[in-house]
């Protein structure tokens, strides 16, 4: 039996054995008040019964192997029974208990007992709530929790218990079908829950709340499963963090961390990132309830011109596109709506209508014709007496009605998330309606909604994460010249140039041609700029003079280099190195600009030309290659070349490479140079 089907039996049981005192009491309490229809056994040598079951004494008295168990005991004694239970080919247990890895060293060799111990089992924590099953009644969990049994909904799978209650207290009509509490992830790992979610076709999209991932190949694997499968998978990543194991002594490794390493991980296997939590429901229900999006295109209706201007500001801050009306719209809205209302996108219908069923009908099914990906109508409901809703509910009938006639993506949000009653989220979702709630949190979703669509779109191309190779040894750093022949031989191109000493350079550059540049050739120097070590646009032997004779008492070896150009763009592209992720590729704006102006991409390797090119795309500088106020363009297709050379460097010596800066990579009309290149790598390889 693999882990996944094991979880599968742990997380869908046909019977439950509590094991221990109080917690597990509360479990058996707990799966009763969801009316779990399987066999529900409890065991305690000192009780006679938990939670109004009856106990025995020992594991090996249970009628038969439990297909779930629950485990509360301290940790010793748990290790003890979760070794019994593999004895006995128990598919899988919640460990409960805390002092495991979060503790310290002792805790950590516990944790790595438990594995040990556990088999094959698939072991949920330790250091964890348990999980909670809305669609089968099942609820390993020994607290209060607020959720209800569902036919369908959302699966979340949280690195934090407490979490897990507050969201089950969700007031945001999100259909949560799964509860997970993972704890440590002592046995199973985050890509296990993916996989095995995956095989329940009652699940409408996965929540993962991650603290780290330790098998981030695993997971990516797991995330192209979900692609693949078209279930959407959202993220909300804590701990942002910098990076603080190794120091660096390259640009990519002051500008690296692990947060942006989570960025690019989640671009490339299609997990759309939330932020806060309200995103992170908001994100969820909407791909529950409308699915992924096809573009990104936004409609939007009021009858507030402060709410058409509340939408139109948050759309243009998520670059959310927001395209005018159709001529014959116009045309339609203007004799619909009268003179004194102003036509456009987003809509402002004022309250001439308010109320009429029939124009309001109208209305919106003439906007929602528009082709938006989705259009959505702002309404915030009164509190109180229901019978105070009237019109609001007119309001609400003619979009469903509208939705209807057009079959197009129509949902409804409130501006405020507590303006939109639980009664008003129960009728617009049985209407097929999503029931937003914040404008900001429901245009996030869209644009969510959006990535997760094209992800889908390109999941056939999508490769997993190269998993990290060890890297032993003392680590060395090559300088300019050695670092630069061993890219070359990857196809990047460098300038042409000569490696000398003091008294060789001005034959060097005789023979070169002026203008040229003088480096020193010194792997002790990383900034060259700083360090005084290069002098550029060296016209004739008299500045080059000029030039050695400021370096040559702290050097003995130079380059001396032909200049390139014109340039249109100096670009940086570096590697380093993170005990997770391994080696991953920074991109963006080079020269010594690098950490002034932070516009920068990364993506992790294997790399794939359409990354690199989108990654290019999405820079601030894209516009430099584009040719910005009628100057020359770049060669972009010659960068991405580049880009892919330096990754296959780095992939054929993923298992020394520790650091690479080529900063500048120059961007000419036609072709690229790398000026400077700095290379970390483990001695002797």
């Amino acid at each position: 039996m693999t882990r996944v089907q094991a979880l599968q039996r742990l997380l869908r049981p046909k019977s439950i054995a509590v094991i221990g005192g109080d917690s597990a009491a509360e479990v058996a309490r707990q799966c009763r008040a969801m009316e779990f229809d399987g066999a529900l056994w409890a065991v305690n040598p000192h009780r006679a019964e938990l939670g109004g079951i009856e106990c025995v004494e020992s594991i090996e008295q249970l009628p038969a192997v439990p297909d779930a168990s629950f485990v509360a005991a301290p940790p010793e004694t748990s290790l003890q029974i979760i070794q019994q239970l593999a004895k006995l080919g128990a598919p899988g247990a919640v460990c409960f208990a805390a002092g495991f890895a979060e503790v310290g060293e002792e805790g950590a060799r516990l944790q790595r007992e438990l594995r040990e111990v556990s088999g094959d089992m698939a072991i949920m924590g330790p250091n964890c709530h348990g999980y909670l099953n809305y669609l089968d009644g099942v609820a390993l969990w020994p607290d209060q929790h607020g959720g209800e049994r569902v036919a369908s909904g959302a699966a979340l799978v949280l690195q934090s218990g407490n979490l897990g209650i507050s969201m089950t207290m969700q007031q945001r009509g999100l259909d949560l079908g799964y509860v997970i509490s993972v704890g440590n992830n002592g046995v199973l790992g985050i890509h296990h829950y993916i996989e095995t979610l995956l095989e329940d076709s009652r699940v409408t999209a996965i929540g993962l709340h991650i603290e780290g991932i330790d098998d981030v190949a695993a997971f990516s694997v797991a995330a192209i499963k979900a692609l693949k499968k078209g279930i959407p998978v959202v993220a909300l990543k804590t701990g942002r963090s910098e990076r603080g194991s190794e120091i660096t002594l390259s640009h990519t490794g002051s500008l690296a961390g692990p947060d942006r390493l989570y960025d690019a991980l989640f671009e490339r296997v299609g997990v759309a990132r939330c932020d806060t939590v309200s995103q992170f429901l908001e994100t969820l229900k909407f791909l529950s309830l409308v699915g992924p999006l096809a573009d990104d295109s936004v409609g939007s209706m009021s009858c507030s011109g402060g709410d058409a201007s509340l939408v139109a500001d948050c759309a243009d801050r998520l670059r959310l596109p927001m395209p005018k009306f159709s001529d014959r719209t116009t045309a339609r809205l203007k004799t619909l709506l009268g003179p004194k209302v102003h036509v456009s996108n987003p809509l402002d219908y004022h309250l001439y209508i308010w109320g009429d069923y029939a124009k309001l009908l109208s209305c919106f099914t003439e906007v929602l014709r528009n082709n938006f990906a989705c259009a959505l109508l702002v309404l915030d409901y009164p509190t109180g007496d229901e019978r105070q809703t009237e019109k609001w509910e007119i309001t609400e009938r003619a979009l469903v009605d509208a939705a209807a006639a057009t079959g197009r993506a129509a949902i409804i949000v409130s501006t405020l998330p507590e303006s939109l009653p639980e009664n008003v989220r129960i009728r617009l979702k049985a209407a097929g309606i999503a029931p937003m709630q914040g404008i900001d949190d429901c245009l996030y979703a869209i644009r969510a909604a959006t990535f997760v669509g094209a992800s889908q779109a390109r999941a056939e191309s999508v490769l997993p994460v190269m998993a990290p190779a060890q890297s032993k040894g003392d680590v060395v750093a090559l300088d300019e010249w050695e670092s630069k022949q061993v890219l070359s031989e990857f196809g990047l191109s460098i300038p042409d140039g000569r490696l000398c000493n003091a008294a060789e350079v001005l034959n060097a550059a005789e023979a070169l041609g002026y203008p040229v540049a003088l480096k020193a050739a010194s792997a002790g120097v990383t900034h060259k700029t700083e360090a005084g070590a290069v002098a550029l646009g060296l016209a004739d032997a008299a500045s080059l003079s000029d030039a050695l004779i400021a370096m040559q008492d702290r050097f003995e070896r130079f380059i001396v280099e032909e200049m390139v150009g014109p340039t249109v763009v100096e670009i940086i592209v570096g590697v380093s190195r993170d005990r997770n992720f391994g080696l991953s590729l920074l991109l963006g704006v080079g020269g010594t600009l690098v950490e002034l102006i932070e516009d920068a991409a990364f993506l992790l390797l294997p790399l794939q030309r359409a990354d690199v090119d989108r990654a290019l795309g999405a820079l601030r500088i894209a516009r430099l290659l584009d040719g910005y106020r009628g100057q020359p363009g770049g060669d972009r297709d010659a960068l991405v070349t580049a880009v892919e050379n330096i990754g296959r460097f780095a992939e054929a010596y993923s298992d020394s490479l520790h650091e690479l800066d080529v900063n500048p990579i120059l961007v000419m009309p036609h072709g690229v140079v790398a000026a400077d290149a700095l290379i970390r790598k483990t001695k002797n390889h």
